[in-house]
């Protein structure tokens, strides 16, 4: 890219991320504070549900059991993983929902999506891989082409490629269903972390 477009690029994403930052459309729990990084550069973009209460008091993506274990599934370290100029991180709400009566957290804003995502993305000029993790993620971006289920579209992951991945999301629950489900371990790991690879480089 050449440098006065890629500047110019950057100008028009830093204004759209800084409005992002200070947005107030929700009324939310422990109130505004969106947790997403963003550059032109990346070429990775992860796409996650919401900010859990860690991230939100931290102000880091992923900055918990459930980013430990992507990370594993990605095989690459906290280095690489949170290089902004090689990997963007946009969840499908871009704050903390708070936290509902049966212990879990409420699912993202359904406002929040529509708003940012189809701004900061159109920003995102050399993305090549937009991995889709969970099924907020999912619906969002695949719309009818996802399956009947998560389980349903990450098995036919190969159809959403090359411009999307389909993952479960990482957390505590899934511990079961990879154990239920070992063509995840056998089939879309090792496609998962060579196609990451070949964009990030190694860690």
């Amino acid at each position: 890219m050449p440098r006065a477009t890629q500047s110019s690029q950057t100008r028009i994403l830093d204004r759209i991320a800084a409005e992002a930052r200070a947005c107030t459309a929700c009324e939310l729990p422990l109130g505004p504070r969106p947790v997403f990084r963003v550059s032109t550069t990346a070429r990775l973009l992860i796409v996650g549900q919401a900010p859990g209460v860690r991230v939100h008091n931290t102000g880091i993506p992923w900055n918990d059991p459930s980013g430990e274990r992507l990370r594993s599934w990605l095989a690459v370290d906290r280095a690489a993983f949170y290089d902004g100029a090689r990997v963007a991180i946009i969840p499908i709400g871009l704050c903390y929902p708070g936290t509902a009566p049966n212990g879990g957290d409420y699912p993202p804003r359904r406002a929040c999506a529509p708003l940012w995502h189809p701004r900061l993305r159109g920003a995102l000029s050399n993305i090549e891989l937009t991995l889709l993790v969970g099924s907020y993620a999912q619906a969002h971006y695949l719309g009818e082409r996802r399956g009947a289920s998560v389980t349903q579209t990450v098995r036919a992951f190969r159809d959403h490629l090359p411009a999307f991945l389909p993952i479960p999301h990482p957390s505590w629950r899934t511990t079961g269903w990879q154990k239920r489900n070992p063509w995840f371990d056998s089939d879309v790991l090792p496609e998962l972390r060579r196609r990451v690879h070949a964009l990030i480089g190694d860690s």
